[in-house]
């Protein structure tokens, strides 16, 4: 078959993409919609039109109806990297760096937040809810998306927040930081539990499986349920281990037994269970107060192009 893309089956509607001799006489024209009707020795479709004539094309020559009119009405997204780079407010180190638990071999992961100009959402091509870059250890939000993440009791978007490892911040990053306690809560118990049971499931079946699991990603558990604790007994989520660096680098390298890890998430558990009948946080994060940031944002961001 010629040209490229999966086949297309009889009956599928397609659009031309370019001016084809119609078989009745004359041309059909750029933009006609047809169904495919079959395929020529030679590999061509034979698309029947919608006014009855028929004509012959290459599947470089078509698109999908679905497709072309996706095409036809799309409107550019602004430039990602262009709103990271110019629009940023706060980002900060996470990771095993953020953690205390770096070696030399450890990357230096960042997360950060920008905000959008305000115009950007006015138009059909919305600015994007995230990036990738600007380089491959960087990662960023917008911040209504942020916010949003966070509200909801993201272990990964909290941690942001409270990061000991500050890259940069402007003065809305330094609002956004003052607001931080405003998204913790007792929601911050189903999040980081909820999350750590579940990957316990599949991480013991590789040990049943394998007769080992994957014991960075362990560690990485076991610390979700330490700053778990700290955040429930507390009302602070506390990024850096302190003293539990060494014993988690020894569950890292595979030194603790099996048995001793599980008995120490058990434990954690348990104590995040009667932590949660006394904590000091609030049922709810403070929607509203976040959520009046946000607009005054907004406001404020009229003219940032």
């Amino acid at each position: 078959m010629s040209g490229f893309g999966p086949q297309l089956p009889v009956g599928t509607q397609v659009v031309l993409r370019v001016e084809r001799p119609a078989a009745a006489g004359g041309i059909a024209q750029r933009g006609a919609t047809g169904r495919v009707s079959g395929v020529t020795a030679d590999g061509r479709y034979v698309v029947r039109l919608v006014d009855g004539r028929e004509a012959t094309a290459k599947r470089d020559q078509l698109s999908l109806r679905t497709a072309y009119q996706s095409d036809a009405v799309a409107v550019d997204q602004p430039d990602g990297d262009r709103l990271v780079r110019e629009h940023t407010i706060y980002a900060a180190v996470v990771g095993s760096r953020a953690f205390g638990l770096d070696t030399d071999a450890s990357d230096t992961d960042t997360r950060g937040v920008y905000v959008a100009p305000t115009e950007a959402f006015w138009s059909l091509g919305k600015p994007p809810m995230h990036v990738d870059g600007p380089d491959e250890e960087w990662f960023s939000w917008e911040v209504e998306r942020f916010c949003e993440l966070a509200l909801k009791a993201n272990p990964n978007l909290l941690e942001v927040l409270h990061s000991p490892l500050v890259v940069s911040q402007t003065p809305l990053g330094e609002e956004l930081v003052g607001l931080r306690e405003s998204f913790l809560s007792q929601l911050a118990y189903q999040t980081y539990s909820g999350y750590v049971l579940s990957q316990f499931k599949k991480i013991e079946a590789d040990y049943r499986r394998d007769g080992a699991p994957k014991w960075k990603h362990v560690m990485h558990l076991i610390r979700l349920l330490l700053a778990a604790r700290t955040l429930l007994t507390s009302g602070k989520l506390v990024v850096d281990v302190g003293t539990y660096r060494e014993r988690l680098l020894a569950v890292k390298r595979g030194e603790l037994p099996w048995d001793e890890v599980e008995r120490w998430r058990l434990e954690l558990h348990a104590e995040l269970e009667n932590a949660l009948q006394i904590t000091v946080l609030p049922a709810t994060p403070n929607v509203a107060k976040v959520d009046a940031w946000l607009r005054s944002v907004r406001r404020r961001s009229i003219g940032d192009a």
